[in-house]
């Protein structure tokens, strides 16, 4: 791949450091090869001129250069260049924490987590021990981790280890007592406290029961927070990703991301959505903009339920594996009343909705809030969150109302494993239905819901239009006609993260008059065979015109 003498002057190792280069100037930048535009009428393209922060032409590379004699140009050689990659459902500051945690990620047994606390504790032998990461669907032992596991380990200190999915977590002896979290304790409103079968209490905290012992722990300092954001966001850019919606972040953490835009070390846009405990504070003051126009307040995060792996989901049925039916994890009423407010704020409302139970729910409260004028609930473009299990009689609701399925394409081939002992045969012809929700007009935007999941662009449209796991495995259940196809997958990616954050106009497509938002990976996603797209890697990211990632 051929660069320019100007573009070898951005080094490999001003990248490294997280540095973003300043938008193209007034001779502005070519980018040649195949460039995939994500316009319909005009869908291939051999070069992109960028001035400033916008797309100035399209088209021949020739005429670029009549345009631009005196611009840098990039040639992308084999690789292959896209629109903007956005990523719909993230949860960014966590996604940088991790490096500060003990990370379970790809902990294959119950053994093995006990190794690596073994290993953290003594490496860190004062204070609490938080880890996330693991998932228990594959484990030889097939049952969550115990506070006995933990205690054989660790006993003395508080241990509390988050599920991948985040709403559940094991917690040792020491952790319960600091909860005050006897075998006697009630179960909280939203969460459910595991017990054995003479009623102790195991350690296994579903959904709302985790507050209890994560509130007890020491929280993470200020410092700690923005490093963990500003390291995501270099790892994001890295990724191929220039945009994302923040999904949960606290009034302190948008705080976060405003001085990062100010310093100019945001190497991405950002729309944040508030979680419901902040949810009247924001309602007070609005959705706003940061100065820089990077960073939008736009709406509020609220959860219906929990979620599939951990028996959280609220279901219509009772589970096919196990008693109970799920969580309505935060009370109706107060999801209504934050609906109603929000409305009127003109704030956009994300809804956590897992169980086909609470994408009912969720969807009759939108409509319910929006009663006197349903056209304006498709004008306002709230959005539920994950929408995995959706019974038959609701897909069509999404279209029909214009509410928007924010929906994260790799969560499909991490539950392939467990989802359809979780809710028996029949519900599996309403789950991750990604091809029946377009078929019934609905918008999907596609995410990934890091740290849940591993962050990567090329797994989710790796997920979206194969639906196998990475090692390519897929039951004969798995309802595959529900895959989408590579265009369908582009659009979730691109038009519709653009469309479901009001900024199609701007963003979404490669087209003269909208921002520069690029996105280059070393194979061609729309030609490569399946088994190669998530070996591929992002070779160049651009952001409103700004280099931010170069691995050419």
């Amino acid at each position: 791949m051929l660069l320019s003498r100007r573009a070898f002057a951005l080094s490999s190792a001003a990248f490294a450091a997280g540095c973003v280069t300043p938008q193209a100037d007034e001779a502005g930048i070519i980018l040649r090869g195949r460039i995939h535009t994500g316009v319909a009428a005009r869908p291939l393209a051999e070069a992109v001129l960028v001035r400033g922060k916008d797309i100035a032409f399209v088209g021949a590379f020739d005429a670029a250069r009549r345009r631009a004699a005196g611009a840098q140009v990039i040639e992308i050689g084999e690789a292959a260049a896209f629109p903007g990659f956005v990523d719909s459902h993230v949860h960014l500051p966590d996604v940088g924490l991790m490096s500060m945690r003990l990370d379970l990620t790809g902990v294959g047994s119950v053994a093995e987590l006990k190794t690596r606390l073994a290993s953290y504790a003594a490496a860190r032998p004062e204070g609490p021990i938080v880890g996330a990461g693991w998932i228990e669907t594959h484990w030889p032992e097939a049952r969550f981790p115990t506070r006995d596991d933990l205690d054989a380990v660790v006993r003395e200190r508080p241990v509390f280890l988050e599920r991948a999915d985040g709403h559940a977590a094991a917690a040792n002896s020491a952790a319960l007592a600091l909860a005050g979290i006897g075998d006697g304790a009630p179960d909280p409103a939203g969460g459910r406290i595991e017990r054995d079968a003479r009623r102790r209490a195991t350690g296994m905290l579903i959904d709302a029961a985790t507050a209890l012992v994560r509130g007890r722990l020491p929280p993470v300092s200020r410092a700690d927070e923005r490093e963990a954001l500003k390291a995501a966001a270099r790892l994001y850019a890295s990724r191929g990703w220039t945009g994302v919606a923040n999904m949960g972040a606290s009034l302190a953490q948008a705080e976060d991301f405003d001085a990062l835009a100010a310093a100019g070390e945001l190497p991405l846009k950002a729309d944040l959505y508030i979680g419901e405990a902040e949810a009247d504070a924001f309602l007070a003051a609005g959705p706003s903009v940061d100065a820089t126009g990077l960073v939008n307040r736009r709406g509020i995060k609220l959860y219906m339920d929990g979620a599939l792996g951990s028996r959280g989901a609220a279901l219509l049925l009772p589970y096919a594996d196990a008693p109970g039916d799920g969580l309505i994890v935060t009370p109706p009423e107060r999801l209504k009343d934050v609906m109603a407010r929000a409305r009127v704020a003109n704030a956009q409302i994300a809804l956590h909705a897992i169980g086909d139970r609470a994408n009912r729910l969720g969807l009759d409260f939108f409509a319910e809030t929006f009663a006197d004028a349903p056209e304006a609930l498709r004008a306002a473009r709230w959005r539920i969150e994950h929408a995995q299990v959706i019974d038959h009689r609701d897909l069509p609701r999404f279209g029909r109302m214009g509410v928007i399925a924010s929906m994260q394409p790799s969560h499909a081939i991490s539950d392939l494993y467990f989802a359809p002992s979780r809710l028996g045969d029949a519900r599996l012809s309403g789950a991750y239905a990604w091809k029946s929700l377009l078929n019934y007009h609905a918008t999907i935007c596609g995410g990934s819901d890091a740290p849940v999941e591993k962050g990567d662009p090329l797994i989710e449209f790796y997920a979206a239009t194969w639906r196998h796991s990475l090692d390519g495995f897929a039951g004969p259940d798995w309802r595959l006609q529900e895959t989408v196809s590579r265009t369908e997958a582009l659009a979730m990616l691109t038009t519709a993260g653009a469309y479901a954050t009001f900024q199609e106009r701007t963003r979404g497509t490669i087209e003269p008059g909208k921002r520069a938002d690029i996105s280059v990976f070393s194979a061609d996603l729309m030609s490569a065979p399946f088994d190669a797209i998530p070996k591929a890697r992002a070779v160049l990211t651009m952001s409103e015109g700004r280099i931010t990632h170069s691995a050419l």
